[in-house]
């Protein structure tokens, strides 16, 4: 069983693995979520911008439900070792079109500084009553999209937050907080050349006390090592899995990024 409470808690850094299930297999993503798991991951995230369905998520949440759960009966297994709750999978859909009923959760999410409707408040209202039937608990969170913004802008219709627009995040921050979100999300895009910058962060940490999401171009331990520092709770990582075939490579690779993270 997974454990839901401390996702929206503020703790010590933690990192969560975005898969996108319209770019790998259900087998694959299975393996490179074990790694993230054996490397210290807290959580997996499942979406993405485009090309995402009901039938490619569910398949994908399934696989990797199925592996970690493998995991955690075989650990049970061992008479010294202490029970630990499975690793939570949370679904980050592009949209109502693209829900499993066999997730944990789902980042039920506004896209503030859309221009879209559909975007605000359409997609929610559309995928809200499978979700409810379903039992998949729902994380409210105010998502917000900074330059460069990739796919994620673009599908998303967002009317981007420039590094140098301090005042304006912090006005997102604060209205996250007033509207009751559990989360504040500040994302540059998946595969951006940059992430989102220091200045930004700082600016909505001082803005909110929100638990702080940043993704999107963050691709090495010392990037995410200074949005931690900036004031970013959790770092995500998507395209960074799907950059290693061997799982073993990519746990190392996460392991050193979550070090730098919870480093002094």
């Amino acid at each position: 069983m997974a454990n839901l409470d401390g996702i929206t808690q503020r703790s010590r850094p933690r990192h969560a693995l975005l898969i996108d299930p319209a770019d790998q297999e259900p087998d694959v993503a299975a393996k490179r979520a074990i790694a993230a798991a054996m490397a210290g991951s807290s959580m997996i995230l499942i979406g993405g911008s485009s090309g995402t369905d009901s039938k490619n998520v569910d398949e994908t949440v399934v696989a990797i439900r199925e592996a970690l759960e493998l995991i955690q009966w075989a650990a049970t297994q061992d008479s010294d070792a202490h029970s630990e709750d499975r690793l939570p999978i949370v679904l980050f859909p592009q949209g109502a079109n693209a829900l499993s009923p066999n997730a944990d959760a789902i980042t039920y999410m506004m896209l503030m500084n859309s221009t879209d409707p559909r975007y605000l408040i359409g997609e929610q209202v559309a995928g809200a009553t499978f979700i409810k039937n379903s039992g998949i608990h729902p994380i409210s969170m105010g998502y917000v999209i900074c330059a460069p913004g990739g796919k994620a802008g673009r599908v998303g219709k967002a009317d981007l937050i420039d590094p140098d627009e301090i005042e304006r995040v912090s006005s997102y921050a604060s209205a996250a907080e007033m509207f009751g979100f559990k989360l504040l999300y500040l994302e540059a895009g998946s595969g951006a050349e940059s992430p989102v910058s220091r200045g930004l962060i700082e600016a909505a940490r001082e803005s909110t006390d929100l638990p702080i999401v940043v993704g999107g171009g963050i691709r090495d331990p010392q990037a995410a090592r200074r949005a931690v520092k900036a004031g970013a709770d959790w770092i995500v990582t998507g395209n960074l899995g799907e950059q290693y075939e061997d799982a073993d490579e990519l746990k190392q690779a996460l392991e050193a990024m979550i070090e730098a993270m919870n480093s002094n």
